[in-house]
């Protein structure tokens, strides 16, 4: 489909994060180390979980290994073209390339906030229902659960893209940002997309709120769990929810700021947009593996091993 067909404009123009050379000389540097740390990172993750037996075989680490391959693709949907920007006087995009990257920002972030919460119910039957927990939290259901979180946030994305796409660009065509974010994008077409724009928002907030609302919901009925259980096992499952429950006020905080005053003008938006986007992606695998001893223990296990060539 030719997207070109829908919009007099053919590109937009970025402002980046800001105008100083300077600056922009060292966010090169800067960002371009976060985005190796944080791919390699969390690519590591996902390796170690996937060859490691017994990580392999739980339910959480299972899991955690889906959230670490959609952090490599939240952080690369923007980050390069961020960082080769840096090193250009004018920032441009494919309208193209523009709706591509809000396809993917959303795709992505609509499916991560509902694997946090299969985390969450994962963290839930482990506590409240050890009993059950293979039972409950068998390979299928995790399969299940991944999947639902994938179709989530594909028919997601697919009714934001399919509505901005749609609209008449024909003037003004630069987004105060480092990407194309919904919120800015639909404010540059030539027509009133006010009360569309709050219908296509309130559909990003509503996601937002309600994944939220589950967690909080989940996390609520295991302290209270935990507070009838001394045993030691439901402390260790405990410091494991301490790291989910520090990831998801990283990762929501910044979101549901974002798109429940999606027409502010602060500059505090900008920022919220780079902790979202690049540094969150960075952190989890920081949280998940600092604090887990098992999973340090496989990486040890793992890259210890001499590779054989046959």
């Amino acid at each position: 489909m030719d997207l070109r067909n829908y919009s007099l404009v053919s590109e937009f123009v970025l402002h980046g994060l800001c105008t100083s050379r300077h600056l922009q000389n060292f966010f090169f540097i800067f960002f371009s180390g976060t985005y190796v740390a944080t791919v390699l990172g969390n690519f590591i993750i996902v390796v170690t979980v996937t060859f490691d037996p017994c990580l392999h075989s739980s339910p959480m680490y299972f899991l955690l290994g889906n959230l670490s391959f959609l952090d490599i693709w939240l952080a690369s949907f923007a980050t390069p073209k961020m960082i080769k920007d840096f090193l250009s006087d004018q920032k441009l995009i494919s309208f193209g390339g523009c709706m591509a990257q809000i396809f993917f920002l959303h795709f992505i972030g609509g499916a991560e906030m509902v694997l946090l919460v299969s985390m969450a119910y994962d963290r839930y039957v482990a506590i409240c229902k050890p009993l059950h927990y293979m039972t409950m939290m068998s390979r299928q259901t995790c399969l299940r659960l991944v999947l639902v979180s994938w179709v989530i946030g594909f028919v997601h994305s697919t009714s934001q893209v399919a509505f901005t796409v749609n609209l008449p660009y024909c003037g003004p065509n630069e987004v105060d940002s480092f990407f194309c974010d919904l919120p800015l994008v639909i404010k540059l077409a030539c027509m009133d997309t006010y009360v569309l724009g709050i219908l296509m928002i309130s559909d990003s907030g509503l996601l937002s709120l309600s994944c939220f609302l589950l967690l909080v919901i989940s996390y609520t009925v295991i302290l209270i769990t935990v507070q009838h259980n001394v045993t030691g096992g439901v402390y260790k499952a405990l410091s494991t929810c301490s790291a989910h429950i520090m990831v998801v006020t990283l990762f929501f905080g910044p979101c549901i700021f974002i798109y429940v005053w999606p027409f502010s003008r602060f500059s505090v938006d900008k920022l919220l947009s780079v902790f979202y986007t690049i540094f969150t992606p960075l952190l989890n695998p920081l949280i998940y593996t600092l604090r887990n001893k098992d999973m340090k223990t496989a990486m040890k296990k793992l890259w210890s091993q001499p590779v054989t060539i046959h």
